[in-house]
């Protein structure tokens, strides 16, 4: 099997981080899926009601944690 250049993929890898544009709106994505997720759960429990502000403060919660987590 040809591997053709076996370092050309490790370059490529460890020199580019990414569109920050599109880490950002991954970021506000999986915030708010597992916000309205978990916000739901606890709704199950009738220990929160499930309401666009409740996900939207999980969310953001959820977010700012994120992005303190990996840019510090």
């Amino acid at each position: 099997m040809d591997e053709g250049d076996p370092k050309g993929f490790d370059e490529g890898i460890s020199g580019s981080r990414g569109d920050p544009r599109v880490l950002f709106l991954l970021n506000v994505v999986l915030s708010a899926s597992f916000g309205a997720t978990v916000v739901w759960g606890l709704s199950l429990l009738d220990a929160a009601e499930l309401s666009l502000m409740n996900v939207a403060t999980a969310t953001v919660v959820l977010f700012a944690l994120t992005y303190l987590v990996t840019n510090s």
